[in-house]
């Protein structure tokens, strides 16, 4: 079999990445968003870590006016409402 078109080739596995849930207690659209990110990262196999703002000075006065923000590899995705397809592309692309 030959090698495959670059077209479909991608540089890094889903699993070889990371996503970052930026969130505080009690916000409704932070558990959309979380709802939404454990989904597609189930699916793909991609790790996922939570972060509360009220527990960390630095993330709170950077995101507390976007929260929920998700964070792919460290680099901001979306913030507020998060889209299942959107999401699902940017850790398959």
């Amino acid at each position: 079999m030959g090698r495959m078109s670059p077209l479909f080739r991608r540089d890094a596995a889903p699993r070889e990445r990371l996503v970052t849930l930026v969130r505080k207690p009690g916000c409704h659209l932070c558990d959309d968003a979380q709802t939404v990110v454990e989904k597609v990262c189930g699916d793909l196999g991609v790790p996922v870590e939570l972060k509360d703002i009220t527990q960390d000075r630095a993330l709170h006065d950077q995101y507390w006016e976007q929260i929920p923000v998700v964070l792919i590899d460290g680099e901001q995705h979306t913030f507020w409402r998060v889209n299942e397809e959107r999401l699902r592309r940017a850790l398959t692309d």
